[in-house]
């Protein structure tokens, strides 16, 4: 199991570090807190590949945090080729279970453990073309990645193949490209396990003889007919229309999987990502250790949500799982306990919170747990007359809502403030609080100067 992950310099992570539990990991956060970042990481750790490609392949300026490399320009600026070159860093660290040749103490943090570390670094092999490349530093606008590798090694500090690595991970996501064919791949692995040879040169010769028949159509045949008058004004060659079957295996990539006599391509959106997440499921299960999945709440309703979760857990039982969601409702569902709020370079376990703050949150009905995290910022209030005065505040101030502008006004009662502003503190995410002053700002004061940056406004 992955107990830890270390990321340095990649994308929005800077000097990150996370601690994961060892069944269920349930990642929430905003929109650009990091959640897919994360996942991409762990997954590039562990295949040495982004975006179904291998690393070298899809090396990009916009893959290094954008403040180590705004740093690395101004350094450039005055110390010249003697400027930093930014590295990214992904270390992997395993429990106990994973040891021999993969334990070691070649990671950052210096421990004696399992693991593997992948490094994005300058290579030295092209320091005369890097000098020759900055000696206009003002024409620098960007890492030079073209001068880089990437270096894969355990933790014992020895190179490694794919193959030679004992955890094996599978990322699935609904992003359009990472999904893209999902059922043709499961289609064909259908045929790969279940078909004889006999019975795919079967499907093969009646998906010839359908073109034939096609072609032998006398509607067809009039169509084409049209097509030679016109043909013989591009090629001297007769042009007609048929069907493709010039690969012995064309059929194969014809078929479609049909849910009720409907096309899968025309089902609903919700259908498709819970029947595409399962068939990922089934695809790739037996033989991976860790599983990512994606926001699977996309498109689907508490109930078939709720029926996706229990297949996942059922599924994923003895693997380690991990979910990133917008949802409450699924963390809630999955398990309040497993929950893990992001928030850029800062988390926070649910569980790690005191004691009476997780009770709290534990018990909250409706779901709503998690609303603050999920806004950009937000202003709690005591109760629903105090939120309608808020609302109405906030647009004679500005002509629209709050949640217009990103911001969430929930209604709390005022012994709960303190339960919010715990998790607000933790993952450094700024909370107004709008309560009575019962004519004492110094009380107030008082109350909440733990939580306090700035004095409070009467």
């Amino acid at each position: 199991m992955l107990r830890k992950v270390v990321i340095k310099n990649y994308k929005q992570f800077k000097d990150f570090e996370i601690e994961l539990n060892k069944n269920i990991n349930i990642i929430v956060g905003n929109n650009e807190a990091g959640k897919t970042t994360l996942f991409e990481a762990i997954n590039l750790a562990l295949t040495k590949r982004l975006n179904g490609r291998l690393i070298e392949q899809e090396l990009s300026p916009y893959i290094f945090n954008l403040e180590a490399q705004n740093n690395y320009l101004e350094e450039l600026k005055s110390k010249g080729k003697t400027a930093s070159l930014p590295d990214i860093l992904i270390e992997l660290y395993f429990d106990e279970s994973l040891n021999g040749e993969f334990k070691g103490t070649s990671n950052s943090l210096q421990e004696d453990c399992a693991g593997v570390s992948l490094k994005i670094c300058f290579d030295n092999s092209f320091q005369q073309e890097y000098e020759k490349y900055i000696e206009d530093v003002e024409q620098v606008q960007a890492i030079p990645v073209e001068y880089y590798h990437c270096e894969w090694f355990s933790f014992s500090n020895s190179p490694f193949k794919f193959t030679q690595l004992p955890v094996k991970s599978h990322l699935i996501s609904n992003i359009e490209h990472r999904f893209i064919q999902g059922t043709d791949k499961y289609i064909a692995s259908l045929i790969d396990y279940h078909l004889d040879d006999s019975e795919r040169a079967i499907l093969a010769l009646k998906y010839r003889q359908l073109k034939e028949e096609f072609t032998n159509d006398q509607n067809i045949k009039k169509i084409n007919d049209e097509f030679a008058a016109i043909g013989t004004k591009i090629s001297d060659k007769d042009v007609k229309i048929s069907i493709d079957v010039s690969a012995k295996n064309a059929w194969e990539s014809s078929l479609c999987l049909y849910l009720n006599d409907i096309p899968f391509k025309s089902i609903g959106k919700g259908e498709q990502n819970a029947v595409k997440i399962k068939l990922a499921l089934k695809d790739k299960l037996e033989k991976s250790d860790i599983i990512m999945i994606e926001e699977p709440e996309t498109s689907l309703s508490f109930s078939n949500l709720n029926k996706l979760v229990n297949h996942i857990k059922v599924c994923c039982d003895g693997k380690q799982l991990l979910i990133n969601t917008h949802s409450s409702y699924l963390a809630n569902k999955t398990g309040l306990d497993k929950t893990i709020l992001l928030n850029g370079n800062t988390y926070c376990h649910i569980k790690a919170l005191d004691e009476s703050t997780y009770e709290y949150f534990k018990k909250l009905p409706g779901y709503d747990t998690l609303r603050m995290l999920l806004s950009k910022k937000t202003i709690l209030v005591e109760g629903p007359s105090d939120e309608l005065i808020v609302q109405k505040a906030y647009l004679d101030e500005h002509g629209n809502l709050p949640i217009e502008d990103g911001i969430d006004v929930i209604s709390v009662r005022a012994l709960a403030f303190k339960r919010f502003l715990n998790i607000a503190k933790i993952v450094e995410k700024n909370v107004a609080v709008v309560t009575d002053n019962d004519e004492s700002i110094d009380n107030l004061k008082k109350k909440y100067e733990e939580y306090l940056d700035q004095d409070l406004r009467s």
